[in-house]
């Protein structure tokens, strides 16, 4: 099967397993789809909710139906005209599993050593634990400790959990141990299945998880490319404003997180951030700027989280312990793109001398070293930025400093209050044409009709300040949270009280102002849960109601030019419908099929996507983008573009809406390409000038499409 023309994610779980993922061909297929994008399907820990814990490469998950689940699956899809993409983890695995265990009982003489990037300079891999009064205990040939089982005796040390772990992980989660396929036999040992599905091609695409995380992230995409073919494959690269992903490496794109960021900003009023910041700074407390609390938020969790790391870092590149920790925090960035061997790119050379030149001059060494020292030094600094990047910003940054929570995504910058037209057709220009385009994942921060409510705020700040004020003085708890709070209690109604208690101790946590993870307060958290309690009882959904029409405006316009942009659509499921979700897990929770529309926005959202993505297919991919542009009093509301030869469909969506409703649209028109037109939602329309009063007369998006061709 060729390229995806657009993608369907799909959460698979014990419970919703490839039986059910069959059940819904005939669904996806009318929706328009062209393949179903699954989460991982190796065996990964029984009670996984999620699958990047693989605990063995050599099955497909059992709790989902196993090879013979997988094919019989495979065979449904395709009897209806759909392939399947599958994510792929090949950063890191669960802890317990056979290869890891052979490693602890043998050490370096298993022959499983080369699997795991592990610190031998003690002669024992250190192991962290939550130390209690407790004592391990032998049984037969085994150390237990609480829920704990090692190999006895071995080559290992149990470590107190503050220590780290004496192996490279994923982020700061030590049961998931990172992988060394930078070493050709540790990859096709952990891709044999994947290899397997693509050769029977029963699997047509890959996603790869976490990309930063490699020593080579470059090579191993080389690698795998030379034995998958020119399969299509996306990564989960992470870029922070104008970076972009490197033109050396062997993949058709990202997984979006660079395009949901800037079709969120078609939809943000750059004129609200002022009086939005100065809410918040009044609310919180907290200071007007993003960026001193983004650099105290990473060099906390260096602190934290990244001892170990920093450590081994320090050893490689002979460097003082503290030069690290100063130009870890300064990187802005997740990965410089250094190759050891090779000369660094000018990009890199820049951003790490720019971060290293704000740090104190004892770094400037350093900076060298990790740009053109030993490979060792190169590549573990490489690895050491994303991890405080993803812990210092994503889980601790966006939660401490929110002005406007739409812009708290990830890769997003909450300062950067808005995208021009201009700049984001300039964007589409730079695109590949398979990348693929999202608006909402299963690490997304709020859904994307979360943010669309969220966005309307950009308008209307002053009702918004009014609104917030009203019940703060009924209710309030802790200034760090509350204007958090009532942010996504009115983006999110209606909510249950559970649902709003369970995000609000996550953002909490993830705070770390009050509690955290690893510091509970559980007089904080009673708190939390009354003010939770007391908060959804007030009459948000009242504010939510004023602004639904705006909401729902914004909401189809962004799926429309997420939909209809270059690159591979992606539609997370049940957003083909309204979905109001915040953070994981609430995002993950089952969605039931089909989804039947139960209001005007659902009604029109589903016929945006069902349209939209019928049409992708019909386009084919790479169809040639081309900007338009609107004139008229009321030229700033709208953002279109044709697509195809000739060309074939165009896409006008509406932008800023409450601002829209108090001048109207007046004379502003847009001139359509030539030839003969079908207006695919609102009816018959001819060539030439189109006043868009008329366009977007019933709804606040446009789809047409060329049908003399």
């Amino acid at each position: 099967m060729s390229r995806p023309s657009s993608t369907y994610r799909v959460q698979l779980t014990p419970d919703f397993g490839f039986a059910q993922v069959a059940e819904l061909a005939g669904y996806l297929r009318d929706l328009g789809v062209s393949h179903v994008y699954l989460s991982p399907i190796l065996q990964s820990t029984p009670e996984s909710r999620h699958g990047y814990d693989v605990i063995d490469h050599s099955r497909i998950r059992e709790e989902f139906g196993g090879a013979t689940g997988f094919r019989e699956m495979a065979q449904q899809l395709a009897a209806h005209d759909l392939g399947v993409v599958v994510d792929i983890v090949p950063n890191h695995m669960n802890t317990v599993n056979a290869q890891f265990w052979s490693v602890l009982k043998d050490g370096p003489a298993s022959p499983y050593a080369n699997w795991f990037d592990i610190d031998w300079s003690e002669g024992k891999v250190a192991l962290p634990v939550l130390w209690d009064d407790t004592d391990p205990y032998v049984d037969g040939d085994v150390l237990r400790y609480h829920d704990h089982a090692y190999p006895y005796p071995g080559h290992y040390r149990l470590a107190d959990w503050r220590e780290g772990p004496g192996y490279r992980r994923f982020f700061d989660v030590s049961s998931l141990i990172g992988l060394r396929v930078e070493d050709p036999s540790v990859l096709f040992a952990t891709h044999e299945v994947i290899f397997w599905l693509l050769d029977e091609g029963l699997v047509d695409g890959l996603r790869v998880d976490h990309p930063d995380g490699l020593a080579d992230p470059r090579g191993y995409l080389e690698r795998l490319r030379a034995r998958a073919g020119e399969t299509w494959t996306v990564v989960e690269k992470i870029l922070i404003g104008p970076e972009r992903l490197p033109g050396d490496w062997a993949c058709d794109g990202t997984t979006g997180y660079d395009v949901l960021n800037r079709v969120n900003g078609l939809f943000v009023d750059p004129a609200g951030k002022s009086p939005l910041v100065q809410l918040f700074a009044d609310m919180t407390g907290q200071p007007p700027e993003y960026r001193p609390v983004m650099a105290q938020a990473k060099r906390e969790v260096i602190d934290l989280f990244f001892g170990a790391e920093v450590g081994r870092l320090a050893d490689a590149a002979c460097k003082d312990p503290a030069a690290v920790r100063e130009l870890l925090a300064a990187m802005p960035v997740y990965r410089a793109y250094v190759v050891p061997g090779e000369p660094p790119p000018p990009e890199s050379v820049e951003i790490v001398e720019l971060a290293a030149e704000a740090c104190s001059p004892a770094v400037l060494p350093l900076a060298r070293e990790v740009l053109y020292g030993s490979a060792e030094a190169i590549v573990r600094f490489q690895q050491a930025c994303g991890p405080v990047m993803a812990k210092g910003v994503e889980d601790t940054a966006l939660y401490r400093w929110y002005p406007l929570a739409c812009l708290n995504e990830v890769g997003g910058e909450p300062d950067a209050f808005g995208v021009a037209v201009e700049e984001f057709h300039d964007f589409c220009a730079e695109l590949r044409p398979y990348t693929m385009t999202t608006l909402s994942t299963h690490d997304t921060k709020r859904s994307e009709d979360v943010r669309a409510r969220l966005s309307v705020l950009s308008e209307m700040p002053e009702e918004w300040a009014a609104a917030v004020s009203s019940w703060s003085s009924s209710v309030r708890f802790d200034p760090a949270l509350d204007y958090l709070a009532w942010q996504n209690l009115m983006a999110a109604w209606p909510i249950s009280v559970e649902r709003f208690t369970d995000y609000l101790l996550k953002a909490a946590r993830e705070a770390k102002t009050a509690i955290s993870w690893i510091n509970p307060d559980p007089s904080y958290e009673r708190g939390l849960r009354e003010f939770a309690e007391a908060a959804v009882r007030l009459p948000v959904g009242e504010f939510t109601s004023r602004i639904e029409p705006f909401a729902m405006s914004n909401s189809l316009g962004a799926k429309l030019v997420q939909l209809m942009m270059p690159g591979v659509p992606d539609v997370y499921q049940g957003n083909e419908t309204t979905d109001f979700s915040l953070v994981d897990p609430d995002n993950r929770r089952p969605v039931t099929y089909p989804r039947k529309p139960e209001s005007s926005w659902d009604a029109a959202k589903l016929l945006v996507t069902t349209q939209a993505l019928r049409l992708r297919r019909r386009l084919g991919g790479a169809a040639p983008y081309r900007p338009l542009w609107a004139e008229g009093p009321s030229a700033e509301h709208v953002i279109a573009f044709a697509r195809g030869d000739r060309p074939r469909a165009v896409a006008v969506a509406t932008r800023l809406p409450v601002r829209l409703a108090r001048s109207g649209w007046g004379s502003t028109s847009l001139t359509l390409p030539a030839g003969t037109w079908r207006d695919l939602l609102t009816g018959g329309l001819h060539t030439g000038r189109i006043p868009l009063a008329h366009l977007l007369s019933q709804y606040p998006v446009s789809l047409l499409e060329r049908h003399d061709l």
